[in-house]
């Protein structure tokens, strides 16, 4: 059975969603942020010497990065492609290997700027400000722009990077940054009702 390291209140959460949409059996061994840093506790790094969550160990196997425990649990535990396009169909693959990549690739680092700003007093970095408030807005189009009229990012049906994408723009929602972006409001609703995540969040205690 696999057993997920989850980090409370993170992108972890994602993960567990990963599983419950697969229909897997998991555990999970939970960990709480530190009341004062935010941050991860030492116990972390016992799975992961980085202290990093999600981790994932799957028999002898042991794996951190979300988007290599996407692509692990996706060509492992979907014979079907539920989540992902059939491996022959290339152009389709590529695509969505760059999606799937894409949110803590280029996506996730101005939004993570963004809400470190949130936290910090004044005066805050000007340096950084200006970086995140041109970033964010730049990605939320783009995302936009992808996502079109589709009720996924690409296509009819859920895949493995929306799962991703949830948490970019549970980011964005939890900043403010979604005012002005109904087609995203009302795509992180359909993605944040489904089943599997009502189920992940309340397994995961989130």
């Amino acid at each position: 059975m696999i057993l997920v390291h989850h980090l409370r209140v993170g992108r972890s959460l994602f993960t567990v969603w990963l599983l419950e949409e697969l229909g897997l059996d998991y555990e999970l061994k939970i960990y709480l942020r530190h009341p004062e840093t935010n941050r991860a506790g030492p116990e972390l790094r016992e799975p992961h010497p980085l202290g990093k969550s999600p981790v994932i160990e799957d028999g002898d196997l042991k794996l951190a990065e979300s988007g290599a425990i996407a692509s692990y649990l996706i060509d492992t535990y979907d014979p079907d492609h539920l989540l992902a396009p059939p491996p022959g169909d290339r152009a389709a693959r590529a695509l969505w290997l760059q999606w799937l990549h894409y949110s803590e690739g280029s996506a996730f680092l101005p939004f993570m700027m963004k809400l470190l700003l949130a936290r910090e007093a004044e005066p805050k970095s000007a340096v950084f400000s200006a970086f995140a408030g041109g970033e964010v807005p730049l990605h939320l189009d783009y995302i936009a722009g992808q996502l079109g009229d589709k009720d996924y990012l690409l296509g009819d049906r859920l895949q493995a990077p929306d799962i991703g994408l949830g948490f970019i723009l549970f980011l964005a929602h939890r900043l403010g940054e979604l005012n002005g972006h109904p087609t995203l409001q009302a795509y992180l609703q359909r993605l944040t009702s489904r089943p599997a995540f009502l189920r992940a969040k309340e397994r995961a205690g989130e």
